[in-house]
């Protein structure tokens, strides 16, 4: 029996019109009625799923959350923090040179000033339209090197990312959790972060078995809570290596596939 499912949005619970079906509503809905925790494991911050969460119905005394990547986990309704692991102003700085050196735009998550960028860009319009947030246009040099950073993105054209993907210092992966959780999107988090260890951390909290957990994702960065998970599921639209590292595959995020694992493992 799982008692605690976390789903990964985009790709994955998100039809590509970032909606939610009505069969995978029911089928959330139904699971919840078991008694089984249902959560959304997202690279968001909490306010860009909030409305989601609404339409779910996650907003009760016991609902979590995990965002940024689980860097951050709470509850849903309090915004209690279970779990917070974050970067630093120092990192900032550090990624914000490279950023420059690999000629690629970067932005930033802060604790409290929000989504930060030194200039506005494309691809910080896109993630501040996709949360419903504002853009704060900061000089970076004024961030003191303790300051609480949630995590730190470069964001750019497919192509001028993935060459600097293929061009970032080995130490960078020595110091960082780095993920690529769309093809414009690259993501820095404190080392000690991913959606496994979230995922983990919460079901400790919950005092939920490793094997009664279920994940599921599409994308690069899910897949430390797919291997995480008794059952890891795979969206048909996942990367390769996410589909590799899964027990199961379902439909894609716009054939109910979400739906149809809860439905199969659950229902």
């Amino acid at each position: 029996m799982y008692k605690l499912i976390a789903i990964d949005m985009d790709g994955t619970l998100l039809k590509n019109d970032k909606s939610v079906s009505d069969r995978t509503k029911k089928a959330i809905k139904e699971a919840q009625e078991k008694g089984v925790n249902v959560v959304i494991a997202t690279g968001r911050p909490i306010d860009g799923v909030t409305r989601y969460l609404e339409e779910l119905d996650m907003l009760g005394e016991n609902d979590y959350v995990l965002s940024y990547n689980g860097g951050l986990v709470l509850k849903a309704k309090s915004r209690e923090v279970i779990s917070k692991t974050v970067l630093s102003g120092s990192d900032l700085h550090y990624l914000h040179k490279l950023s420059k050196d690999l000629g690629v735009n970067i932005h930033a998550f802060s604790e409290v000033h929000g989504l930060i960028t030194p200039k506005n860009s494309k691809y910080t319009e896109v993630e501040a339209n996709i949360n419903g947030i504002n853009i704060g246009i900061n000089d970076y040099s004024e961030i003191e090197d303790d300051h609480s950073i949630v995590k730190v993105m470069m964001i750019d054209e497919p192509e001028v990312l993935q060459k600097a993907v293929d061009n970032l210092p080995k130490e960078v992966y020595e110091k960082y959790t780095v993920v690529r959780s769309t093809p414009y999107f690259l993501e820095f988090l404190n080392k000690a972060v991913n959606k496994g260890t979230g995922v983990e951390l919460l079901a400790k909290h919950l005092g939920v078995k490793q094997e009664e957990v279920m994940t599921f994702g599409d994308a690069e960065n899910d897949l430390d809570m797919i291997v995480y998970a008794g059952m890891g599921v795979s969206m048909a639209n996942a990367f390769d290596e996410v589909k590799k590292a899964a027990n199961y595959i379902t439909d894609s995020n716009e054939d109910d596939g979400v739906a149809k694992a809860i439905e199969k493992f659950v229902l």
